[in-house]
């Protein structure tokens, strides 16, 4: 694919990146390559290709749902500097 300096400056602006003069020919260049490659692998014939296995095929083992720590409520709202009907109270932060 062809691409060229006016190209590259606009996905710079686009991106908010601020390339040197100098380094245009150089990006040219290397984004010219990687399309390039994209190009030939959209060409390859992938038709009698198995597809390959999908993580969300995958089933995880799950463990049973059970509490396995007592309630420390009341410790923790004990050294709370605010704490009312079992809430803990903060300063308003939004009006």
């Amino acid at each position: 694919m062809s691409v060229d300096k006016s190209d590259i400056e606009k996905i710079a602006h686009l991106a908010r990146l601020q390339i040197d003069e100098a380094d245009v020919a150089d990006y040219t260049t290397h984004l010219a390559n990687i399309l390039d490659l994209v190009a030939q692998m959209n060409s390859v014939d992938t038709e009698h290709v198995t597809p390959m296995a999908h993580p969300m095929d995958a089933v995880q083992r799950l463990r049973e749902d059970v509490v396995t720590e007592t309630n420390q409520r009341e410790h923790f709202q004990a050294i709370a500097p605010q704490v009312e009907d079992g809430l803990y109270l903060v300063p308003r932060v939004i009006e």
